[in-house]
């Protein structure tokens, strides 16, 4: 995915206001929450429980119209607070009455209510606001798709600020209600469930539910022009996939791999426990991107994920989001080992299931084919750094980490933890420290020099140490065994899977802009 730092032209200045005397008990909310990758992403101040957005959008326009209806809690006697907006906003409310607003930055919308708020009380915020999309650039880049038949909102780490106002960081999530009037003959794709679809006057409304706590870049929009296959799994579970009408070549491999979202669904509940939300699905719209994102309840996958043919390893991936990513989030950007680490283990487990090479192969073959003066190396997982938050280091070191606790604390306890803390954790935020924490309260062993050897050392564990991991130790200086002194060098044997895996590497990638 697209990496960036936004850092509002107001941000140092709005901390630094004055507060009247008058009002010396309330303080301005902080425009950020505190990332350390994204220090202007997200606000201080409150806790955003429900988003309630009414919107209206026309393809031929782009023009997206909205009414954004926020409940939220207050963390702090607020004078003032920030949401995240890029669009152009006409009138806010607060608690009913007409509030002041203002813009910095590139996407501050900048709140000054009536009555201050005081801590710890429930405040309704009304949005209105408008604009077109595709023409809102941030640092030379957008979150939001133009297709022929419409526009989807997908991406990572923001695309809330292209599409509805926001409190816009994992840490503060909230459930949705997202309702959308689409001219007829046009769909309008969203999270969750759809509750009702209704037309009048040349124009089809739908309504779609998300009711558990959603991060705001995992909400999705998309519009235009889909086939679209409706199921129930075994369990009575709201299966609903769409496909653009125009996928060319890559329509049939789509859908062969999309079409599969409720096998894997029910095999990656085995590995992980219970599917922690109230629908299942994917959707592939008519997008030029090629990367796949975990927005929750329903994938966006790029057609071009499916060029060479059906890859139900994306699927995989996406779907063990739910899981790793999605229920269980991020507290900061820097932990995202917890999420793209397990979603690769799990495409590993995939292929151990199919009989495509085993976790172990796997993670032998990357320890092997990574020689030691290989970039690769450098790149700590359990803190990459934000321009290298998507590094392939991330995923498929991530994943060695995984295959070397495996090895550790044996299948048992592994398998535990892995089913154990999405539960634990379910709905709520971590870090990689307590991943550590857990996997040591659950095994009995300490285990932070292993993961410390394996996700924060900037360099290829020795071949000791891999051998200690239980990992297959070829030399550093090659990508190449050696089977005796003078023999030629044989490389090392390629899993079944690997291709079809690699292939999966852009899931988080995004076009360059």
């Amino acid at each position: 995915m697209h990496r960036r730092i936004i850092v509002p032209s107001a941000l140092a200045a709005s901390l630094l206001l004055a507060i009247p005397a008058s009002a010396a008990d309330f303080q301005v909310g902080a425009p950020g929450i505190g990332d350390s990758y994204y220090p202007a992403s997200g606000n201080g101040g409150y806790d955003v429980s429900h988003y309630d957005l009414r919107l209206k959008y026309q393809p031929a326009t782009d023009l997206l119209e909205g009414t954004a209806t926020i409940l939220a809690t207050t963390r702090q006697n607020l004078s003032r607070f920030n949401l995240d907006l890029g669009l152009k906003v006409s009138e806010v409310r607060v608690n009913g009455r007409v509030a002041k607003f203002a813009t910095s930055g590139d996407h501050e919308l900048e709140v000054t209510p009536a009555v201050p708020l005081e801590k710890n009380k429930p405040v309704s915020v009304v949005v209105r606001y408008a604009g077109k999309p595709s023409e809102l650039k941030i640092g030379g880049w957008t979150a939001w798709h133009r297709t022929p038949d419409g526009g989807v909102a997908a991406q990572e780490p923001d695309s809330a600020v292209w599409w509805f106002p926001s409190n816009d960081h994992p840490l503060d999530k909230a459930t949705f209600d997202v309702s959308v009037s689409v001219p007829d003959g046009t769909q309008a794709i969203s999270n969750g469930v759809l509750q009702s679809q209704s037309s009048r006057l040349g124009w089809t409304r739908y309504n779609w539910r998300s009711n558990k706590p959603q991060a705001t870049y995992l909400a999705t929009l998309a519009v235009g022009k889909f086939d679209i296959t409706t199921d129930k799994t075994a369990n009575g579970l709201p299966v609903l996939n769409a496909y653009s009408k125009d996928l060319g070549d890559n329509a049939g491999s789509a859908r062969a791999s999309i079409e599969r979202t409720t096998e894997v669904a029910e095999w990656l509940e085995s590995v992980f426990g219970p599917y922690p939300f109230n629908s299942l699905g994917g959707y592939v719209p008519n997008v030029t991107s090629g990367y796949a994102l975990e927005t929750q309840t329903r994938p966006f996958y790029s057609p071009r994920q499916f060029a060479n043919g059906a890859n139900v390893s994306v699927v995989v991936h996406e779907l063990a989001h739910q899981w790793y990513g999605d229920s269980v989030s991020v507290a900061d950007w820097k932990d995202i080992w917890v999420n793209e680490g397990f979603a690769r283990y799990s495409q590993w487990l995939w292929s151990e299931k199919e009989g495509e090479g085993t976790a172990q192969e796997l993670a032998d073959y990357v320890y092997q084919t990574r020689a030691a003066d290989d970039p690769f190396w450098t790149v700590k997982p359990g803190d990459p750094g934000a321009d290298d938050q998507f590094h392939i280091a991330v995923y498929d070191r991530g994943a060695l980490a995984l295959q070397a606790l495996r090895n550790e604390i044996g299948d048992e306890d592994f398998f535990a933890i892995l089913k154990g803390w999405p539960q634990e954790n379910a709905y709520g935020n971590a870090r990689v420290a307590d991943f550590v924490k857990y996997a040591e309260r659950v095994s009995g062993k300490p285990l932070a020099g292993l993961f410390d050897t394996w996700l924060y050392q900037p360099v290829k564990p020795s071949a000791p140490t891999a051998a200690e991991a239980g990992l297959a130790a070829a030399p550093q200086a090659a990508p190449t065994v050696r089977t005796a002194p003078g023999a030629k060098a044989v490389k090392p044997v390629q899993p079944k899977s690997w291709k079809k895996i690699a292939e999966t590497n852009t899931v988080h990638e995004h076009d360059a802009h």
